[in-house]
């Protein structure tokens, strides 16, 4: 019997828990590499945010039938 998976919005949320925080690293200690922990995880946070932000946008922009209304 196949295995099947289902993405949920929890396995989406740690997805992008996780790539928030490692790129919030990367860009902290690229840019500004005194910065304090509690500005890392403030710009992971902020990135998880706008990955929602932008979902949401998205999907408020499509129509009934999941094409963009003009």
């Amino acid at each position: 019997m196949p295995l099947e998976v289902s993405v949920t919005s929890f396995y989406i949320f740690i997805f992008r828990a996780i790539l928030g925080g490692l790129f919030a690293v990367l860009l902290t200690r690229f840019f500004y590499p005194k910065a304090p922990i509690t500005g890392v995880i403030a710009l992971a946070i902020f990135l998880v945010g706008m990955a929602y932000l932008t979902e949401n946008f998205r999907k408020r922009k499509k129509g009934p039938r999941g094409r963009a209304d003009r």
